[in-house]
């Protein structure tokens, strides 16, 4: 297909009639969220979920504050906001969103950006900045050493610094006698909120301990989870999706069919109708968090090592070993489910049925490699918590030890081939795995488990755990790995 148009206002009426588009009047739209980090996963993500309530409600509109980058403005400027989500599935769909009617560029219009926080129809501030634009220490208090942090204490009126940027928005919107706004993290850290608050109330109290105390006693910071597998914008994809719209886009995005919203029930001024757009709402988010935790990421983490041994390369190669996939599946149906409290409104197997279904995916190529990295601190809270929990129960650790197991393969092999480890104890892990070179169970599992950074005293001292695991790491070091 020859493309002739750019993406547009002026060119939707070209779409074909398969693609999805905006059925609203969009200069009826109000920017009632403001998002700081308006980037690809905001956009396949938070952006499509407020495409849903458009539909009904023009207030919840979004406007998108990039702290530094004016490279999704400079995109998106030319097509009125418009860009277009491909889902890739095996029946790939397309869809042209409209939600995103602005995006501001902190760095350069601080004052247009801190006045979008500030206007009386603004109602929600949310925020994709990675787990780093928090700015917190080891102990996770706001670390007052970061030069941003520093900035932002220095000229808290001219923000560099997310955190710096929440606090002077709620700062204006109190001065101006405005309600508060829910403040919510969309971030893909465990109990989100909570580490939001106490990153802006730290800030806010070095600043104005009556701030802070407002901020305290008014502003809520919802806990959330999100899911949703987001392959990054590529050449492929562009023309893929001007093959299928017919118009040029210069910043489409895309991502799995799967797409998950859980939002902490709060008493938030004012909020969409969250379960209008499939978004759950619930007083018990950790819940959902440790599910996602130990069936999804613990099953991602067993095929990733599991399957390098086994010379697989991708997700989708490693579900299409039989004994492979049996192992995920049996692994969170019968080792990880048990150690689950019941959460309202999850059912554990529709959930595990899913995941599988995600793992088949044949279109998206999750390298197992990219997965395996930073072991060193994926695995305690991916597999270690369900192993405590089940050794507490007097339940079996054979299944559960095999992910670990393969991990320490994993590093010993990398290591005796040259190829260095992405891991932040990489040093520590080589100099370790220098000195296994014969692959003796007793030996390098005891090597292992001396890394306290990794497993706790009291888990590795427990001889149930270390006799298992010595098992489980004979059997996947052989050349015929017993899996189950």
């Amino acid at each position: 297909m020859v493309v002739t148009a750019r993406l547009s206002a002026a060119t939707l009426d070209q779409l074909p009639t398969e693609v999805r588009r905006p059925r609203y009047d969009r200069s009826s739209v109000e920017c009632g969220i403001v998002h700081l980090g308006p980037g690809a996963f905001h956009r396949v993500h938070q952006a499509w979920y407020a495409e849903q309530w458009l539909a009904t409600d023009r207030r919840w509109g979004i406007a998108g504050v990039s702290l530094r980058s004016d490279a999704l403005r400079a995109a998106l400027a030319a097509q009125d906001g418009l860009y277009t989500l491909a889902v890739v599935d095996e029946s790939p769909s397309f869809e042209v969103l409209g939600s995103l009617r602005e995006v501001l560029v902190a760095g350069d219009q601080p004052a247009a950006a801190l006045r979008r926080v500030a206007r009386p129809e603004t109602r929600l501030l949310t925020m994709t900045v990675t787990e780093k634009g928090y700015c917190l220490d080891v102990d996770g208090h706001l670390d007052h050493t970061h030069p941003d942090v520093r900035h932002d204490l220095e000229q808290p009126r001219l923000p560099r610094s997310a955190i710096g940027f929440v606090v002077e928005g709620l700062r204006l919107r109190r001065e101006l006698g405005l309600p508060p706004v829910p403040v919510m993290s969309c971030d893909n850290l465990a109990g989100n909120g909570h580490q939001l608050s106490a990153a802006v109330r730290g800030l806010a109290a070095a600043l104005d301990p009556s701030l802070a105390a407002w901020i305290e006693g008014e502003v809520p910071f919802p806990c959330t989870m999100v899911d949703s597998i987001t392959p990054a914008t590529t050449p492929e994809l562009r023309e893929r999706v001007a093959a299928a719209t017919g118009l040029e886009d210069a910043w489409p995005v895309q991502r799995e069919a799967f797409v998950q919203w859980v939002v902490e029930e709060h008493r938030a001024v004012q909020s969409p109708d969250w379960a209008a757009a499939g978004v759950v709402v619930t007083n018990d988010v950790a819940g959902y968090e440790r599910a996602k935790l130990r069936l999804l990421n613990g099953a991602h983490s067993t095929l990733a090592y599991v399957g390098l041994l086994q010379g697989h390369a991708t997700v989708r190669e490693a579900m299409q070993d039989g004994a492979l996939e049996a192992l995920v599946r049996d692994l969170m149906l019968d080792d990880v489910a048990p150690t689950l409290r019941a959460v309202q409104g999850l059912d554990v197997t529709e959930y595990v049925d899913a995941v599988l279904r995600r793992f088949r995916n044949p279109v998206i190529r999750h390298e197992l490699a990219q997965i395996a990295w930073d072991g060193s601190k994926k695995l305690p809270v991916r597999i270690l918590g369900t192993v405590r929990d089940a050794l507490a129960a007097g339940r079996p650790l054979d299944r559960l030890c095999v992910p670990l197991a393969a991990w320490m393969h994993f590093v010993r092999r990398r290591v005796a081939a040259g190829v260095p480890l992405v891991d932040p104890l990489s040093d520590r892990l080589d100099e370790l795995a220098r000195g296994r070179t014969d692959g003796s169970a007793a030996n390098d599992v005891a090597a292992f488990l001396a890394l306290g950074e990794v497993f706790p005293r009291d888990l590795a001292a427990a001889a149930p755990f270390r006799v298992a695991l010595e098992r489980a790491y004979a059997r996947v070091g052989s050349a015929a790995a017993a899996l189950t």
